[in-house]
Formats: C-alpha cells, sequence, structure tokens
C-alpha cells in the first residue's frame, strides 16, 4: 500500500477512535444532567442491550457467524451474578445455613456443591465471564472443527440456547425454575454499593460498555480480527494459505460470549433478578434486530441500534395510544430499515461518509523542477 494509502487508512481509524469516544463520553455525562432514580434505571437497561448488541456484532458483523442463541451466554453471566448475590442476601430470605428460599420450598437440606465457590465475589464475576466464553469455545469446537457454517450453525447455537433454557427450568430445586432466582442483595466491589436505581450501577455499566467497545474495537483492529474479517469474505482462501480458520472462529465466538456473559451479570445488577426469560428466543432475536438496524460490520453501529430499537419499544410500549399497536409499529420500522437501509444506520453514514470524500477536489500534484539533460555526469537544472 502506498504512503498515500496508509495516511488515508491512518486519519479514518483517527476519526472512528474520536467518534467512539465523542459517544462514550456523552453516556457518560448522563447522570450529570439526569436525577431520576427511575430513568436512570431504564437507561442503563439499554446500555446493557447496547453491550450484548456489540457482542452479536462481532461474530456476526466481522466474522460471519450469525449466533441465533446469545441470549444463552447473556443469560448464563446473569444467573452467575444472581447465585452470588443471593447468597449475600438478608437473612429473611433464606433459610437454615444461609440455604436459598426456592431451595427450602423445594426441601433441599443442603447447599449444592456447584453453588459452593459462588460465596466468593471474585469466583462470581470470573464465572460469568468465563462459563459463557468456555460453553461457547466447546460449541465452537464441534461447529468449527466440523466445518459447519451457515444456517445451520445458526441453528445449532439456538438449539443449544433452549437446551439449557429446558434445563434452567426443569433443575427448579437448584435454579428457581420459571420464577428465577429473586430477592437478590446488593452487588458491591472496594467498599462501593452499587444500588439499582443510583447513578453508582448507571457509571458501571456504562464505564464496562465502553472498554468492551474500545477492546471489541482493538481487536477488529488487530491482526487476528483482520484474519477473521478475511475468514467473513473468503474462507477457501483463507485456509489455502495456512490459516487455521476453525481456531479463528472459536476465539472470536468465546470473545463474544464472554462480552454477553458481562452483559447479562450486568443486566442482574440493574434488574435485581435473573429469569430464564434472559435465554429465550424472543430476546435472543430481538438482538439480531438491533445489530441489523444499526449496522453488523459497525460495533458502534449495533450499540446505537440497540438504544434506538429499545428506547423506541420503551416510550411506544408505556404510551397509553401506542399500547396496543406498539409491536405493529416496530415490526413495521424494522422492515423499512430492511427495505431502504440493507446495510442498517451505519452504512448509511459510511455510503455518505465515502460519497462526499469522492467529491472533494484532488489534491493538485506539485510539479517537478524543470531539469536539462545529464551532461558530463551532472543534472543541470534550467535557468527558465
Amino acid at each position: 500500500m502506498s504512503s498515500q494509502g496508509n495516511n488515508r487508512v491512518l486519519a479514518r481509524t483517527k476519526t472512528e477512535f474520536a467518534l467512539y469516544a465523542a459517544v462514550c463520553l456523552a453516556i457518560l455525562l448522563v447522570p450529570v444532567f439526569l436525577q431520576d432514580a427511575f430513568l436512570l434505571n431504564k437507561y442503563a437497561r439499554y446500555l446493557v442491550f447496547g453491550m450484548l448488541a456489540v457482542s452479536l456484532s462481532l461474530s456476526w458483523g466481522y466474522a460471519g457467524i450469525l449466533n441465533l442463541g446469545q441470549a444463552m451466554t447473556f443469560g448464563i453471566g446473569s444467573y452467575c451474578m444472581a447465585m452470588m448475590l443471593k447468597l449475600k442476601t438478608i437473612p429473611v430470605h433464606t433459610g437454615a445455613d444461609g440455604l436459598p428460599d426456592f431451595m427450602v420450598w423445594n426441601n433441599v437440606t443442603e447447599l449444592p456443591w456447584f453453588w459452593t465457590p459462588f460465596h466468593s465475589p471474585l469466583f462470581g464475576v470470573l464465572a460469568g465471564i468465563l462459563l459463557p466464553a468456555g460453553v461457547a469455545a466447546l460449541l465452537g469446537w464441534f461447529v468449527f472443527k466440523g466445518r459447519v457454517t451457515g444456517v445451520y450453525a445458526a441453528i445449532i447455537t439456538l438449539a443449544a440456547m433452549v437446551v439449557v433454557q429446558l434445563v434452567i427450568i426443569d433443575q427448579q430445586a437448584f435454579t428457581g425454575g420459571f420464577n428465577g432466582i429473586t430477592d437478590l442483595g446488593q452487588f458491591d466491589i472496594a467498599g462501593i454499593t452499587f444500588d439499582a436505581y443510583g447513578s453508582s450501577s448507571y457509571y458501571l455499566v456504562a464505564i464496562c460498555l465502553t472498554v468492551t467497545l474500545f477492546l471489541a474495537l482493538a481487536i477488529t483492529k488487530s491482526k487476528a480480527g483482520l484474519i477473521v474479517q478475511a475468514i467473513r469474505d473468503e474462507e477457501d482462501r483463507v485456509r489455502f494459505f495456512g490459516y487455521d480458520v476453525a481456531l479463528y472462529k472459536i476465539f472470536i465466538f468465546s470473545v463474544s460470549a464472554a462480552i454477553a456473559g458481562l452483559a447479562g451479570m450486568l443486566y442482574t445488577i440493574v434488574m435485581e433478578f435473573a429469569s430464564p426469560t434472559f435465554l429465550g428466543v424472543p430476546l435472543s432475536l430481538s438482538v439480531v434486530i438491533w445489530v441489523a438496524v444499526g449496522g453488523r460490520q459497525s460495533l458502534l453501529g449495533a450499540m446505537l441500534g440497540a438504544l434506538i430499537v429499545t428506547g423506541v419499544q420503551g416510550a411506544l410500549s408505556e404510551s397509553e395510544t401506542f399500547l396496543d399497536t406498539w409491536t405493529l409499529i416496530m415490526g413495521l420500522l424494522f422492515v423499512l430499515v430492511v427495505l431502504f437501509l440493507p446495510q442498517g444506520i451505519a452504512g448509511a453514514f459510511a455510503n455518505l461518509a465515502r460519497r462526499f470524500e469522492r467529491q472533494r477536489p484532488a489534491p493538485v500534484p506539485k510539479p517537478a523542477p524543470h531539469a536539462e539533460p545529464i551532461a558530463n555526469g551532472r543534472e543541470i537544472e534550467s535557468t527558465r
């Protein structure tokens, strides 16, 4: 690539980072101008959905892996946080020796072995990130090593999510069943207690979203990220050059799951409960819609798509005028976006930016000094 091309790529990267920073700064400044506890809690939930959309954009937009079971890893992270916070709850919501109330109701006499490590907050946080990543890596190993691609991989992820959800519902004595895990204690770290309706929880979600967004962006700009994007476009050609395609797919699939697990933990902190609906098909399909609206090949676009769609959905569902028709309106909006903005909102802005760049006049090259032919081994510059 020429130096001019390198400069153009560098300038575009700097602009991209500046845009990401500006959006994240705006998100972090919201509590300065908004003191309403209910709205802060609602906006924190929207930010969690934005993080979930970023995780899917990383696997679908950049790696070409459509994960219809993204809610599975989100739900696993949510339950890990809920298990940790349940063991910290006040005694009125527990049985003998701190046994969770739903276990007492189901005649469980002692804490199961897989609940015991969740007495440690550090273990709970690490489990909420590493366990979803491990599950995704295991699933990815069978799928991608077997060279399963396209719609078949998407169906497998959907089926895996349904299986996990059914197991959680069936094991009511250990997971709370349909009711989920409720009456949780508050999350605290380094002496800071994160109240679900306080600015502290909002800042926790906003900071995690900012770090996640820039980490995911750095991955896409790295060598591994570029190889993953090449696999998305020409998988056979990348394999021909000697790269382990399955390994790169497992890597990006696991990173996406880890981000979704972190989002699930934050959602439990904000909502103050965990539910099997967090692993449901409706949520997984909703994430796909958010990413499609925002632009699946843009992390920031996917995040903004989630914020826009969930924000509009919340406004319509809370309005008396659209109480019975808001789902129809949301469906119509999605159809219009797919028809007129097939690359999402971010894709539309990118096309406008490229069109504007083409219309800019090209710089006029500086003329080289006129020179006479070489005489006696020296170049004689013209005096004209």
